[in-house]
């Protein structure tokens, strides 16, 4: 039986917290959880039976196979050499934070000194299996890899950024609002990203992999739409998620894979 906690107990970390309870990790022991309010963590570790901790050193001190992140790039940042030096593997949502050039080389060099991963949840996108294939045949020399990724979702979603509320303002409220590299759009829009930087992670890295960010009146939730490509092959991927809820669900998928003795690539 591995030992399960968890980080951040808003609506992702509930996610993990529910599916556990209903006996969809039936491998794992729940043994804490802690969030950025008192408040939250014991609501969670009530509905559980997990404990409440004040703060992570107190969660890692139950001592956690795993913790699983889902609260915020800023956080990954906090904890994530510290989860990997207590014993634990971790498990990242927030998976902006790696594109943080210093942050991920120094959490790379923890993980190889402790023995222990850094598990990328794949959250409201896939096909890691073939966008990691297509990077190893590009390192052997089957041409450049090409890789990009275009979020398209509502006005609403955006206006809260300053930056998407003066382009709209300036340009209409449809349209493409952002084009660059998964680094920038991170850098602007921390919160909404992390699929690009997990896309890049897989592909051709932060600074070469292209992010498009757009806006369209009546979408609900989000649209991914992903194009790698090599010499002789060439992956589309469109992803559609009405809410952020299958984020949440991506981590209890590899919680699973984890336990399972016939593992997904």
């Amino acid at each position: 039986m591995k030992r399960l906690g968890i980080v951040g107990c808003g609506f992702l970390g509930n996610i993990i917290a529910d599916a556990w309870k209903k006996g969809l990790l039936p491998d794992y022991e729940l043994v804490g959880v802690t969030s950025r309010t008192w408040e939250s963590a014991q609501k969670t570790a009530e509905k559980t039976g997990a404990k409440a901790c004040q703060n992570v050193d107190e969660l890692l001190a139950l001592k956690p196979d795993y913790v699983a992140e889902a609260a915020s790039v800023k956080t990954v940042k906090e904890i994530g050499e510290k989860v990997l030096k207590s014993g634990s593997d971790l498990i990242v949502l927030s998976i902006g934070a790696l594109a943080d050039d210093a942050f991920y080389q120094a959490i790379i060099k923890t993980a190889k000194e402790t023995g222990h991963k850094i598990h990328i949840a794949s959250g409201a996108i896939g096909g890691f299996d073939v966008l990691q294939t297509m990077q190893v045949m590009s390192l052997a020399g089957h041409g450049e890899m090409k890789a990009g990724i275009q979020n398209t979702t509502c006005p609403e979603a955006l206006e809260r950024n300053p930056v998407f509320r003066e382009k709209m303002e300036e340009h209409g409220r449809e349209g493409d609002l952002f084009e660059g590299s998964a680094k920038e759009a991170i850098d602007l829009l921390p919160s909404r990203v992390n699929v690009a930087v997990a896309t890049s992670l897989a592909t051709a890295g932060p600074r070469k992999t292209g992010s498009k960010i757009t806006s369209q009146i009546g979408v609900v939730g989000d649209i991914q739409h992903i194009i790698a490509e090599i010499t002789g092959v060439k992956a589309d991927l469109n992803i559609y998620s009405s809410t952020s809820a299958i984020a949440g669900w991506s981590v209890v998928a590899l919680l699973r894979n984890l336990s399972s003795p016939i593992m997904f690539q």
